[in-house]
């Protein structure tokens, strides 16, 4: 038999106990005094089967002998790392890689940054994608700032998702806190060595006409703003890139830290196929996706954003590592 605990299929067998050595990979050294557990995942969701602290050596050990999956979690200069016991694998000498912390700003860049908007009759969806490149032996940490921050624009009224893709981890969801600055809100997670992706959704009133504008807080990495087909923006700081050949959408490099455009028409991502075979479909935004009952319409757009910004952020980081010709 087998389970499925996304984005993983593991197949249930035995696991007899546990042992290895918690290292610290910012000096090399074995972490000392490092509390870990080990959990299995399964419908109910996570459940504890036994805990362990390392020795002066770093070593751990878990005399429990479990069915399937398991996972074993390290908690390390306040932050959580997890390791993946995959069925079939040694459970002698395992390694649990754990780094330093630091609150140190710049210490993780912004690689990349996608702009998805998805005008429909009465809200625009606002899908945002931004790229963390971590330190490769630090992780950065700054629980009273927050380790990631953005700009939500007011007509949002403070409604926004949040779901945060880390290496190796499965896709999880952060609370998005105020800050004393207006509009700018803080999510407090650790970015690790590796890559991590954060995606913010939210919606905003369509208006006759439609101006949206926007912030960027990171200095790094390039901006761009994604543009569906039947959908065009007019702004001062914008510069064509090019065109995703999936799903048609304009590309635009936005220059600057402040972007303001206005926006015209209605559409959303889809492959061109789709849209062209969509014809005579009445245009909401979201042509793919089937009616929604009234009762949960206040939450489309947290389905909706999470769907097309994971669309967005592979097709488009897609086109940009594509061999460009000429």
């Amino acid at each position: 038999m087998c389970i499925r605990v996304y984005p993983w299929l593991f197949c249930v067998s035995a696991f007899a106990a546990v042992d290895g050595t918690v290292i610290n990979r910012t000096t090399g050294q074995p972490a000392v005094g490092t509390i870990l557990q080990l959990v299995q995942p399964g419908q109910g969701g996570m459940q504890t089967l036994a805990s362990a602290k390392t020795d002066a050596e770093g070593k751990f050990r878990f005399d429990k002998d479990t069915q399937g999956p398991a996972l074993i979690q390290a908690i390390f200069s306040g932050v959580l790392y997890t390791k993946v016991m995959m069925p079939g694998t040694p459970t002698h000498g395992v390694e649990v890689d754990v780094f330093q912390a630091t609150n140190k700003p710049g210490t993780a860049k912004v690689s990349q940054h996608f702009i998805v908007l998805q005008p429909g009759a009465s809200e625009m969806a606002v899908s945002e994608g931004i790229l963390y490149q971590g330190d490769p032996q630090l992780t950065y940490n700054d629980a009273a700032n927050g380790s990631f921050r953005f700009y939500l624009p007011p007509e949002a009224h403070e409604k926004v998702s949040v779901t945060i893709n880390a290496p190796g981890g499965m896709p999880i969801q952060r609370p998005a806190q105020k800050t004393a600055q207006a509009n700018i809100y803080k999510v407090d997670y650790p970015i690790k060595p590796g890559e991590t992706r954060f995606d913010i959704n939210y919606t905003v009133p369509v208006t006759n006409p439609l101006i949206f504008s926007g912030k960027i807080l990171h200095a790094e990495g390039a901006s761009d703003l994604v543009i569906p087909t039947g959908v065009t923006v007019k702004g001062d700081n914008l510069e064509l890139a090019g065109q995703e050949p999936k799903t048609q959408a304009s590309i635009y490099r936005i220059k600057g830290n402040e972007y303001k455009v206005t926006v015209e028409g209605t559409g959303g991502l889809q492959p061109a196929a789709e849209a062209s075979a969509s014809g005579s479909e009445e245009d909401n935004g979201a042509p793919t996706i089937q009616e929604v009952k009234p009762r949960i319409y206040d939450r489309l757009y947290l389905i909706l954003g999470i769907a097309f910004a994971t669309l967005a952020a592979g097709s488009v980081a897609l086109y940009r590592s594509s061999p460009k010709k000429g």
